[in-house]
């Protein structure tokens, strides 16, 4: 059989009064020159865009699925291969084949995560890991504009989106601009900014691509050296003075940038 699924979801779907399984039986036309292979991932996609197959939803393994189905486990695992590479399914080593949660898309603009989240109607939540402030490093103060040594706020989250880690935002900020903790742990940063008076106008970004660390990994509940979007950031004011500094990964399997592009 499929792995279980919530009963509240599977009430959600078009074909309701059956089970999963007995869907994609009905669903499967041998007689049709389509091959049988595409059919199911075909219906397999339709359970996930329609709830019968929410996020986190597992799938039993190739075996139990072709005894189940009727079909050769070259079928089976061809129509599961479709659905991992539209980025749909996630094979994880002790865990098995699952639905993923959507990606979360954010185009190429001067705002936050928080932000971004918000106006997409998706849940978050931030976990505080650092909150620290001290004499900035060299390195630190040079792209803040401040004088050496001069107090720096050095601030680590971990966003949750759905429920689920997405990404890890390294911060540095002059301390004059520290927003207060337990406020960072409800808003966003550059609404935390903004309450303070301060008009973000310009910002420098350069997006690339790694493979996570060991700690990135387990922060971010990714196998080790899972790949990971990468984006760094200095925001500056309406006096050009620098704001922030950002040093920041996202899931790549969860994570993806959109931009516009027009013809100069």
């Amino acid at each position: 059989m499929l792995g279980r699924v919530n009963p509240a979801d599977v009430g959600r779907a078009r074909d309701a009064d059956t089970d999963l399984p007995t869907r994609l039986l009905r669903g499967l036309d041998r007689s049709s020159p389509m091959p049988l292979y595409f059919q199911l991932s075909q219906l397999l996609r339709a359970a996930i865009d329609d709830g019968s197959l929410p996020p986190g939803s597992r799938l039993a393994n190739e075996i139990a699925l072709a005894d189940r189905l009727g079909l050769s486990r070259p079928t089976i695992r061809r129509a599961l291969q479709e659905l991992v590479d539209s980025g749909l399914l996630v094979r994880r080593r002790g865990v098995g084949t699952q639905v993923v949660h959507p990606h979360v898309t954010r185009a190429m603009a001067l705002t936050s995560l928080h932000d971004d989240l918000q106006r997409g109607g998706q849940p978050s939540s931030t976990q505080v890991l650092e909150y620290r402030i001290a004499a900035g490093e060299p390195e630190v103060t040079k792209v803040l504009g401040l004088a050496e040594e001069a107090p720096v706020l050095t601030l680590r989250r971990l966003r949750f989106a759905g429920g689920e880690p997405l990404a890890l935002l390294n911060n540095h900020l002059p301390a004059t601009l520290a927003p207060d903790p337990e406020r960072l742990e409800r808003d966003g940063l550059y609404q935390c900014l903004r309450d303070l008076g301060v008009h973000l106008r310009v910002a420098h970004q350069t997006v690339g691509a790694r493979l996570a660390t060991a700690a990135e990994a387990r922060l971010l509940d990714e196998r080790p050296r899972a790949a990971l979007v990468t984006m760094e950031r200095t925001a500056f004011d309406d006096n050009g003075a620098v704001v922030e500094h950002g040093d920041h990964v996202y899931r790549a399997s969860r994570y993806r940038v959109e931009t516009t592009l027009v013809d100069r």
